[in-house]
């Protein structure tokens, strides 16, 4: 593809190790550079800044899901036709039937359950007094409790983390990440052909796509990729809000204070978490027709990779973006993205995260570094493979 003359170019690997580590310098650059910058090393422009990367999400029509949002042809191709791949009535069919038990009221009866895990998972640690936040905390709720409302068998669940992790370094660049992912995914995709065809509780999740199935909504081969939907996102996206959030909090004392002084900020204080350390990097979009950017043109068929880890952090959207701030009006993120691909599961999410800080809030006085965080290193997702944390109680 020719690339205008007007448009700035980088060559900076978003991909890289010192980049996942760090990529907040790389993104303000590139949103210094323009509305759209030229990324060499990927082949694809990038959008960066927060109105512009709103405005392109919105826009389905002219930014389409259907020609793949991963940054390798690979994945796009394989994953045409899924609910993360797919436009207009095609994508709604899908959305449709996966969020069904998603919905406001039906969370809301989940939530006394939820909370439940919750106090008594931090009660324990309290008792310790240490633990890793995201094997003993993180991981609990979106890895055991989940998965119970999916309905999926205790066979292959010890799995599940590292194949959701395979999922999101497969929609990356074809780097050595995504080549590792391979076996994760292919073992995921076997996974989900099992349950599809299994017979699974009759409240859970998963029992609700077969039944759509069998009264016709949609076809049988699609039922697997349906599973996916909610296996994969399901874990990572929330481990990873929940593990950054108590790394914040532990590196921010002060801003722990004031959610304990007034815990009706929880909610504000996950929007906020979610903005100053988003859990999904990017994904891409596709202009088949060509479009408009901040007043930049892009030729027909360009391939744009969609940043909401730099648009949570443009200074031309929020003051002093950098400072974890649990009293900003944080509601506005694009963590969970925006329009009709927003994240389907972000109310479950949300539910989860508003658990653990919950319990954390009324039972610890103080969360602390014990150690030094380990980063997780993977394509898409922001998180941690190990945060050793001291916790003293209120």
């Amino acid at each position: 593809m020719t690339v205008p003359a007007t448009i700035p170019r980088s060559d900076v690997d978003l991909f890289a190790d010192d980049a996942l580590d760090d990529p907040y310098p790389h993104l303000r650059t590139l949103r210094d550079a323009g509305p759209v910058v030229w990324l060499d090393a990927h082949g694809m422009y990038a959008a960066t800044r927060f109105a512009d990367v709103r405005r392109i999400l919105a826009d389905d029509a002219t930014f389409v899901s259907g020609e793949g949002v991963a940054l390798n042809d690979v994945i796009n191709d394989l994953g045409r036709g899924t609910t993360l791949m797919s436009d207009g009535d095609e994508h709604r069919a899908q959305r449709e039937i996966i969020g069904r038990p998603l919905t406001p009221r039906a969370l809301a009866e989940l939530r006394p359950e939820a909370q439940a895990i919750a106090d008594a998972l931090v009660d324990r640690l309290v008792a310790r007094g240490h633990c890793d936040a995201v094997v003993d905390l993180a991981e609990v709720l979106p890895a055991t409790w989940v998965p119970d409302l999916l309905g999926w068998p205790d066979e292959g669940r010890r799995h599940l983390v590292d194949w959701a992790a395979a999922q999101f370094d497969g929609l990356g660049p074809l780097n050595a990440r995504a080549m590792a992912a391979a076996d994760g995914i292919l073992a995921m995709s076997a996974y989900a052909q099992q349950l599809a065809g299994s017979e699974l509780p009759d409240d859970c999740f998963g029992a609700r796509i077969q039944r759509a199935v069998e009264r016709g909504e949609i076809e049988r081969s699609r039922c697997p990729m349906l599973f996916i939907d909610y296996l994969a996102p399901s874990l990572d996206t929330t481990i990873s809000a929940i593990g950054n959030a108590v790394w914040l909090f532990a590196t921010h004392p002060d801003q722990w204070r004031l959610l304990r002084e007034d815990p009706h900020r929880i909610k504000a204080a996950f929007n906020e978490v979610l903005r100053n350390e988003s859990p999904i990097s990017c994904f891409t979009r596709v202009a088949p027709a060509g479009a408009d950017v901040g007043g930049v043109a892009l030729p027909a068929g360009s391939r744009v990779l969609v940043s909401f880890a730099s648009a949570n952090r443009d200074e031309r959207r929020w003051d002093d973006p950098e400072r974890f701030d649990i009293a900003r009006e944080s509601a506005g993120q694009l963590a969970f993205g925006h329009g009709e691909h927003a994240c389907v599961g972000m109310g479950l999410a949300r539910l989860e995260g508003a658990a653990v800080l919950t319990a954390l809030v009324e039972r610890v006085g103080t969360i602390s570094l014990a150690g030094p965080p380990v980063r997780k290193r993977n394509n898409l997702i922001r998180s941690f493979a190990s945060l050793p944390v001291e916790v003293a109680a209120a």
